[in-house]
């Protein structure tokens, strides 16, 4: 074993027993003060019923805080659901508007074509055409000025 100093030793043995003391006063204090607190909740009976009296008020507002807050909450998911709702009837109109809108520009289209087709050179009309056109000559050859107006014409031969 490795050599001990005495003096060493004497201060190392006195921290001991101070250590010991320090332990046992603190281990007694807390001792005592479990055997206090169950005296207490012994003797406290009409503590502890004014105490679960207090916890059965805060259940009680708690239970009807989350009521509130339920409802709160249902209601505005109720608004919400209208509202997509809504929004979802306004786009079906708004597409329905759009496509009869387009539907219409189309008939319209299609009524201007037939109008049209009225007027165009087929197989069967085309020496009806070629006469009709011989017999309207047209001149084509005129001068016009910077308002408009026809200034110089030539006579077709």
């Amino acid at each position: 074993p490795p050599p001990v100093d005495p003096a060493e030793l004497l201060v190392i043995a006195e921290r001991y027993r101070q250590h010991r003391l320090v332990l046992g006063a603190l281990r007694s204090e807390f001792r005592a003060e479990v055997t206090r607190k169950k005296q207490e909740a012994l003797a406290g009976g009409e503590d502890s019923v004014e105490h679960s009296e207090e916890h059965r008020l805060l259940m009680a507002w708690n239970d009807a805080e989350n009521a509130r807050q339920r409802a709160r909450r249902e209601e505005r998911i109720r608004k919400e659901e209208e509202e997509r709702k809504r929004q979802k009837l306004e786009a079906e109109e708004n597409k329905a508007r759009l496509m009869e809108a387009f539907v219409k520009e189309k008939e319209k289209e299609v009524l201007q074509l037939q109008e049209e087709a009225k007027t165009f050179i087929t197989p069967e009309n085309l020496d009806a055409r070629i006469e009709e056109c011989l017999d309207n000559p047209r001149n084509y050859n005129f001068a016009i000025d910077k308002e408009g107006r026809v200034v110089k014409r030539t006579v077709l031969p």
